[in-house]
């Protein structure tokens, strides 16, 4: 099947979101609340599930996590470069700052699971839980000065993070999952990403103008085509071969989370800006992502 095909109900799906949010009228409250709901217990539950139900190689993993940070350290490198050539104040930048290397999970988990099933969740959420805290800890240190949330307390209560190191342990003692607690989990899971790519749509904003194309530009050029090239001769250069090279790819190739529009929001920053950013590279992904998946399969 053609890669557009493959990704285009997950696409629709984010679509649908950004539809019923303004068709529908439930309100502010109702789509805040979905959001915390799949990020606090739903995705949790399937990351869990996820890593626990597979035998994860963590010897080709090491490579794997080698490669996502050399992509965290480029997306941080490449937008610090470009901050002599942006005649903007330092809020602006520090908010604009984490949209070059953050990334959209629900999209990642949606797409590695279409493709590779239970075992490519697994060996995401496994990257991933590793890859949050060090990209939040970039993202709130930039903005640090400007607000009152500390670094500590994001990391420590991330459920993405302690649903991962949980899977970790517990896989890692060989403990079973009761088949209950197994079925509780893998209903959840089954409505995470559905109810997690309605929930990206929901947080398209198209409220602010841009203040600077080459700026913007810059930012979704380093986030959706510098850093899936990174992933690919990186992960080469490492040795990623099969499902471990394809999971770096998508991973790199993700669009910015719409989390950091929370974080600037609460930490004071430009959260409309930022709205405006991860709004439009969310709407683009839906291309690059289908080249880069396409050159993959």
């Amino acid at each position: 099947m053609h890669p557009a095909l493959l990704l285009l109900p997950d696409f629709a799906t984010i679509l649908l979101g950004a539809g019923l949010r303004r068709w529908m009228h439930l309100g502010d409250p109702f789509w805040t609340g979905l959001e915390r709901l799949v990020y606090n217990v739903m995705f949790p539950a399937l990351l869990f599930n996820a890593i626990t139900a597979t035998h994860i190689d963590f010897g080709s993993a090491a490579p794997l996590l080698a490669t996502g940070g050399i992509l965290l350290a480029t997306g941080i490198l490449l937008a610090l470069l470009a901050r002599p050539l942006m005649p903007i104040s330092p809020i602006a930048f520090a908010s604009r700052f984490q949209c070059a290397f953050r990334f959209n999970s629900y999209i990642g988990i949606a797409v590695v699971g279409k493709l590779f099933g239970e075992q490519g969740i697994a060996i995401f959420g496994v990257l991933i839980g590793v890859m949050v805290p060090i990209a939040n800890m970039f993202a709130v240190a930039a903005l640090a000065r400007h607000g009152r949330a500390s670094v500590w307390r994001e990391l420590a209560t991330n459920p993405l993070i302690i649903a991962t190191l949980a899977g970790l342990a517990w896989s890692l003692l060989g403990l079973p999952v009761p088949e209950p607690v197994s079925q509780f989990l893998s209903r959840l899971s089954e409505a995470t990403i559905a109810t997690g790519l309605l929930a990206v749509g929901a947080a398209l904003q198209w409220r602010t103008p841009v203040r600077g194309l080459a700026m913007e530009v810059w930012f979704l050029a380093v986030k959706l085509v510098a850093l899936p090239l990174t992933a690919w001769y990186a992960g080469r250069w490492l040795g990623l071969t099969g499902l471990y090279f394809n999971v770096a790819v998508i991973f790199a190739s993700l669009p910015t989370a719409s989390s950091a529009y929370i974080l600037v929001a609460r930490m004071g920053g430009d959260s409309a800006g930022v709205a405006w950013l991860i709004s439009v590279g969310t709407l683009v992904a839906m291309v690059t992502m289908t080249v880069w998946v396409g050159l993959l399969l």
